[in-house]
């Protein structure tokens, strides 16, 4: 397996360009909660453990994975408000959190990974 980046590096004609991860996470957290039927990121226990091992999970629910062609998977951990469609919203923080990315960063999206963790009443 790939070792983990901590930086999207682009090369262009004047010089490089890295976008770090923390930026990444911003992007996919702010995509995520746009998303209608979204009640926001959710953390899973384990989460700060593994801060504390090392391995990386910046922002609230995500985790980021750029691989050595800078192609970015994206775990993303929501809690869904009651009435709306699971598998609609979780399909929707794909296609959002995938659009964000790749408009923004210029950055081709590997996956993206929706892990419901919750449903909540508005």
């Amino acid at each position: 397996m790939a070792d983990n980046k901590q930086y999207v590096t682009q090369v262009q004609e004047n010089g490089t360009v890295m976008i770090s991860e923390e930026v990444i996470s911003t992007i996919v957290s702010n995509a995520a909660v746009e998303v209608e039927g979204v009640a926001g990121l959710s953390t899973k226990p384990v989460a700060d453990i593994a801060e504390l091992i090392g391995k990386k999970n910046w922002g609230k629910g995500i985790k980021i994975l750029i691989d050595e062609d800078n192609a970015i998977t994206v775990d993303s951990n929501i809690v869904v408000y009651f009435g709306q469609s699971v598998v609609a919203v979780a399909q929707s923080v794909q296609d959002a959190i995938t659009a964000a990315l790749e408009s923004t960063t210029g950055v081709k999206v590997a996956a993206v990974n929706v892990n419901v963790c919750g449903i909540v009443r508005q």
